[in-house]
């Protein structure tokens, strides 16, 4: 027993255990950081697909809702510009109203005037030397474009 326990004592035997115990924890440590690192890459594995299936899940709901509010907010601009533009109605069928106002607007559109008045019509010097159909129906006084549309319609009688 003497030669054993000399055995155990010995710089070599020390040296040897020692390497073992330290293999071993290292061993040890390596397959606990493996372990640890497959649960945990298994978890991040786990957690990227049900993110992922998430984002995919929601896609589609989150670009209706996105087109949705761009479609609410042009009908809220047509909405308020139609309020605007029946203001104007209004505010025009008022005016009408006012029998200043529409006889200022017949003489002016339709030419007319008052009894014991006399009516002139300018013609510009360039636009007298274009011919009938040169001259679009907007360009043209409404009565030229009525009688027009009587010598059109008797012609095609003919």
């Amino acid at each position: 027993m003497a030669v054993k326990d000399r055995d155990r004592f010995s710089t070599a035997t020390r040296l040897r255990l020692l390497g073992e115990q330290t293999a071993a924890r290292v061993y040890r440590s390596q397959t606990k950081r493996q372990a640890r690192r497959s649960r945990l890459t298994g978890r991040a594995a786990l957690l990227a697909l049900v993110l992922c299936t998430l984002v995919v899940a929601l896609a589609y709901p989150i670009r209706q809702y996105v087109s949705q509010r761009a479609e609410i907010s042009d009908l809220e601009r047509q909405k308020q510009q139609a309020k605007e533009r029946v203001e104007q109605l209004r505010d025009l069928k008022a005016r009408w109203k006012d029998d200043s106002y529409a006889e200022q607007q017949i003489r002016r559109r339709l030419h007319y005037v008052m009894p014991g008045e006399t009516g002139y019509v300018v013609v510009d010097p360039d636009r007298a030397r274009q011919s009938r159909a040169e001259l679009g129906a907007a360009d043209r006084p409404w009565y030229a474009n009525v009688w027009d549309g009587v010598d059109k319609s008797d012609a095609s009688d003919q």
